[in-house]
């Protein structure tokens, strides 16, 4: 006769393997029409822009309804109030203003007699050295290439950064974001990994760095994680963490900006 513990042990570990094919539904949030607010203000002097629209289904084409109408401002720890104005519908700028390093910057958005406020701080310029171009990691046989950016993090100062990246004059739609927990005072290369566009020699590539402060930074951090690729407006499995109060979707933001440009070898 059989050992009956050996049918057992058997039946049990048939049980354990089927129950590992569980299928898992994920719903995205299909609420849509909500306020989406972009606001940047930068260390270039120029006009500075705060974008207003509303979202769509992630389902949906890539246009965002404007929302016109709103009263926007921002504010300097000055006290220097800097009126924005709008054009094209739910474009609003300024159109001479230069962001400070270490200064705190307030947007007030007022829409319809509802006020959303958020706060940033220009954190210092961390300067990029130079981007370099090299045989992707993971498809160097296809002879596609990798950006690497290059730049000197300070000791003792928490910072974090930003990358957007143009190849070609097209934008990539992956969020390219660093800190420097692990590299604190070092010498910093870091590759943007791109797998949408694909670079190859003879490409134009444009790379713009920002230093956010910690905020923004969260905020674009949960943006990656989620493998998104910007505000924008669609709509994502659960919303990043805003800086914006009362809460919706969108940052504000206040960053040193900085670009270099190569042609890929």
């Amino acid at each position: 006769m059989k050992n009956p513990l050996i049918y057992f042990m058997l039946f049990a570990f048939i049980l354990v393997i089927t129950s590992c094919d569980k299928v898992i539904d994920v719903k995205l949030d299909s609420e849509t029409d909500r306020l989406v607010i972009e606001g940047n203000i930068t260390d270039v002097l120029g006009p500075q822009t705060i974008k207003l629209n509303t979202n769509v289904a992630v389902s949906n084409t890539n246009t965002y309804p404007p929302v016109t109408g709103a009263i926007v401002t921002v504010t300097d720890q000055g006290g220097t109030v800097y009126k924005f104005t709008e054009g094209p519908a739910g474009t609003y700028t300024t159109p001479k203003m230069v962001g400070v390093a270490g200064n705190i910057y307030t947007m007030n958005v007022v829409i319809n007699g509802k006020t959303y406020k958020a706060s940033s701080i220009m954190p210092q310029l961390v300067a990029l050295k130079s981007i370099s171009s090299s045989d992707s990691r993971f498809n160097s046989s296809d002879g596609t290439r990798k950006i690497t950016v290059h730049y000197q993090d300070p000791k003792g100062v928490a910072n974090q950064y930003n990358f957007l990246m143009y190849v070609n004059g097209a934008r990539v739609k992956r969020v390219l974001v660093n800190n420097d927990d692990f590299t604190d005072g070092n010498s910093v290369s870091f590759d943007l990994m791109e797998d949408d566009i694909g670079i190859n020699p003879g490409d134009k590539v444009i790379v713009e760095m920002q230093c956010v402060d910690k905020s923004i930074y969260t905020y674009w951090l949960t943006l990656m994680q989620q493998n998104y690729n910007g505000p924008g407006g669609g709509v994502t499995p659960s919303d990043p963490p805003t800086n914006i109060t009362p809460s919706t979707l969108g940052y504000f933001s206040a960053h040193t900006t900085q670009t270099k440009t190569i042609t890929v070898k």
